[in-house]
């Protein structure tokens, strides 16, 4: 069994995601409505401490832990956070979180691997700079570290990419299987990857790992099959709020609509709406696909934020809000996972955590390998 410390820990998405090979020694997060989800997930969860990141306490974190996850917050870091970085009021969590595993270095007890989780604005926020400043901090505590993006389309139907720094202390010895040379698996090497590298100070690029992490081989589930069919009529919008809905695609996507009510069989897709900057003004327009995979899920801040689920079939067609059962589902998360009675707290749960099986891969294919290596390092 391996142990591990949950940080930034939402309703525990990391913690299933790691799986029965992994303990949970301490998890933390400021929220209460996630803490109230955790603990209704993981009843046992005395581990659990609801406090912003810089008011935990050092001396309540258990030691000796093989890996530190860390989904810290992307705000500052996402498009919408206006290239604040890791300065904002947000992401700044980052640098508390970043004391305490400085901590257990100090003490002489440095955690061998750390997992940081954000959204792929980070490779870009302030020019690249806080990309470099997250690297650098890695490399000053004594550790080596391999960015990927993993994007959870590959797992499950929702088009979610999300960068995963896996950092490891350079005193573990890793087997060579698990690394490669030069970039070999592209899907979690996209361009954003190579460039954010290609930027880099050759300093920090020396303690650079390519992971080599394999492909799935299984396709994901079809976003139709997550649907719950069942609804009553009462969750559906109404005739006039659907037609508003269509009355707001742009020709392109009104092609993919007709398109589909030709084919004369129930069909499932999504719409997601955005504001568009057309002819220097502002409008809100709503987007439409059918490729049986979602768009990402957000919090839900604001009605752009929300997913609607459209059923054509035929001249029929029906829009409603995504469920949260639904929005739970395309995240992962087994329908035995506990949610939030109210919707935006169940949607926010889920949209701001990370995907299940984008962990288990990550954990199955590297994270318990290397944590192998280190108990058989510690035994002898």
């Amino acid at each position: 069994m391996f142990e591990f410390l949950e940080f930034f820990a939402g309703g525990g998405m990391a913690r299933i995601g790691l799986g029965e090979r992994w303990h949970c020694a301490f998890a933390n997060d400021c929220c209460p409505k996630k803490a109230k989800t955790y603990r209704a997930n993981f009843p046992s969860a005395e581990e659990f401490c609801l406090k912003r990141i810089e008011d935990v306490e050092f001396d309540r974190i258990p030691a000796g832990a093989h890996l530190a996850w860390a989904s810290f917050p992307c705000q500052d870091l996402s498009l919408a956070g206006k290239g604040k970085g890791l300065d904002g009021q947000k992401s700044n969590a980052f640098w508390p979180f970043w004391q305490i595993v400085k901590g257990f270095s100090a003490i002489g007890k440095p955690i061998p691997i750390v997992v940081l989780e954000n959204v792929v604005g980070a490779l870009t926020s302030n020019g690249g700079r806080d990309f470099q400043l997250l690297l650098q901090s890695l490399q000053e505590a004594g550790y080596s570290y391999g960015p990927m993006v993993v994007d959870a389309r590959h797992f499950l139907p929702q088009s979610r990419p999300r960068l995963f720094i896996v950092a490891v202390r350079k005193s573990v010895p890793i087997d060579p299987d698990l690394c490669t040379r030069v970039p070999v698996q592209t899907a979690w090497y996209p361009k954003s990857i190579q460039n954010s590298y290609d930027r880099l100070d050759d300093s920090i690029r020396k303690d650079w790992i390519w992971w080599n992490l394999p492909f799935p081989l299984l396709k994901p589930r079809s976003l139709k099959s997550i649907i719950e069919t069942r609804q009553p009529d009462s969750a559906w919008h109404s005739p006039g709020e659907t037609s508003i809905l269509l009355e707001r695609m742009s020709p392109a996507n009104r092609e993919k609509l007709e398109q589909v009510k030709l084919l004369g069989k129930p069909v499932v897709g999504t719409i997601y709406k955005r504001t568009r900057i057309e002819n220097g003004v502002k409008q809100q327009r709503t987007e439409v696909r059918f490729d049986q995979t979602s768009g990402c899920l957000r919090t839900p801040g604001g009605g752009s934020s929300r997913q609607i689920i459209i059923c054509v079939n035929g001249g029929q067609i029906r829009t409603r809000l995504l469920s949260a059962r639904e929005a739970a589902r395309l995240m992962g998360l087994p329908d035995t996972y506990n949610l939030p009675l109210r919707y935006n707290d169940a949607y926010h749960v889920a949209g701001d955590g990370v995907a299940v099986p984008v962990v288990r891969w990550i954990s199955e294919n590297l994270l318990e390998p290397i944590a192998e290596r280190i108990s058989l390092t510690v035994a002898a």
